[in-house]
């Protein structure tokens, strides 16, 4: 990993004022400290080199049977020297990139100050919530009436947090990953099919770790871990590449599972299949070049929230705040998705903008005719939506007094024909 642009000397203030507004404080000294041995290492090492390469010449050009002893143990000395200074400069680098690896990406300029999700601003909100002339359940009382929601099972079979779907509310499912898929293809992005399992490499690119290592499921004996979004698979997809600039901008759409330890606490916001640890979503991802990231995060949001317009479901879209913003990302909207069990909004999709911050990790580049040396691509993400909280919101905004399940019309040719699902 190269050192970040960011720490340039001329931008170290707006740096350290920048990450302040994430509550991040950048502990100026120590960096300085690690840079400062770094270089003075390097610097000794290459000091020890001229010193030797010049030795190297003397002893040679000396006259036959000449006494070069005393260069010699001098030569040996400084290759003890250099061999130990090498691990040196290796445990300062390391250092050095743990350092960087720690700190957030820089906010864009957009992103306003808040302390917490409550002071996220709400810029849209579209549709309406249901007015119900009964007591609306929420999605597992109504999974478990139609025999399709089956936490029990999946109890027996991999613990909390884990769920089976069955019969109709599985073909339900399955539609709306088609739908979803079939949507965003026709909207221009490319389909894939990834691993679910990636190298250590490939969750640094994208920033899952070392960040976030408690929040992932990993195989030791394999040095793999489980996703926790297509986001990663998709992403490193350019990882040490330099693209040409004709091939931007690359969109992407994947389904995968995905997996997360989802260590939060127990509650209404999480009954059910609201935060579970194995979940299903349909990514976007996007490739571009800098001057393209803004314009293409409002498209993603656009495309994202296409799916719920479809759907008919109420939503709203957040703009989050900066000590609510991911670790990775430089701007961030939130589309909420309007559940009647709990008369609220929660959150089906993240969009996000991470400008150079991933690509910088992975290496990933493109070649224009207007820069000598190949520039960082943008890479932004979002979910197109998430499918378990998508199910969730068509089961609770879809039921019926007699715990039946409309079916939203541009489903029903996914469910071949089907309407209505009863028990």
């Amino acid at each position: 990993m190269n050192d970040p642009q960011i720490f340039h000397p001329q931008q170290i203030e707006d740096t350290v004022i920048n990450l302040a507004k994430r509550g991040y404080i950048l502990d100026r000294n120590l960096l300085s400290e690690l840079i400062e041995r770094k270089k003075k290492l390097q610097i000794e090492e290459e000091i020890l080199q001229n010193n030797r390469n010049q030795i190297s010449k003397e002893i040679s050009f000396k006259i036959k049977d000449t006494d070069v002893s005393d260069l010699k143990n001098h030569v040996i000395q400084i290759n003890q020297r250099l061999e130990s200074i090498k691990s040196e400069v290796e445990a300062a680098s390391k250092a050095l990139e743990a350092f960087y690896l720690d700190i957030p990406n820089l906010l864009h300029h957009s992103v306003h100050v808040g302390e917490s999700d409550a002071d996220n601003a709400v810029i849209k909100t579209v549709g309406h919530p249901k007015v119900f002339n009964f007591e609306p359940k929420d999605h597992v009382e109504l999974g478990q009436h139609l025999n399709g929601i089956n936490f029990s099972d999946a109890v027996k079979i991999s613990g909390s947090r884990f769920v089976i779907l069955q019969g109709q509310i599985a073909k339900l499912n399955r539609a709306l990953i088609s739908f979803m898929i079939d949507t965003h293809v026709n909207r221009g992005y490319t389909e894939l099919n990834v691993p679910v399992l990636v190298k250590k490499e490939a969750m640094y690119g994208t920033g899952q770790l070392p960040k976030f290592a408690d929040d992932q499921f990993m195989l030791e004996r394999d040095q793999l871990s489980l996703i926790p979004t297509a986001e990663v698979p998709v992403t490193n997809m350019v990882r040490d590449e330099i693209l040409s600039e004709d091939e931007l901008p690359k969109k992407y759409v994947a389904y995968t599972s995905c997996f997360r330890r989802e260590a939060g606490a127990y509650g209404k916001d999480t009954r059910g299949m609201i935060r579970v640890h194995q979940f299903e979503k349909v990514e976007l991802v996007k490739i571009v070049k800098p001057e393209m990231g803004e314009d293409e995060l409002e498209s993603l949001l656009t495309d994202a929230e296409n799916i719920l317009r479809l759907l008919e479901l109420p939503y709203r879209v957040v703009s989050l705040c900066s000590k609510d913003i991911g670790f990775c990302s430089q701007k961030t909207y939130d589309i909420e998705v309007f559940l009647p069990s709990q008369n609220t909004y929660r959150e089906i999709s993240s969009c996000s903008h991470f400008g150079t911050f991933q690509a910088r990790r992975m290496q990933a580049r493109y070649r224009s005719p207007h820069y000598k040396k190949p520039q960082l691509v943008h890479t932004l993400n979002g979910s197109g939506l998430a499918v378990g909280r998508s199910l969730v919101a068509v089961i609770e905004n879809y039921q019926q007094p007699d715990g039946s399940i409309i079916v939203p019309e541009v489903l029903i040719p996914y469910m071949h024909g089907q309407k209505i699902i009863t028990p």
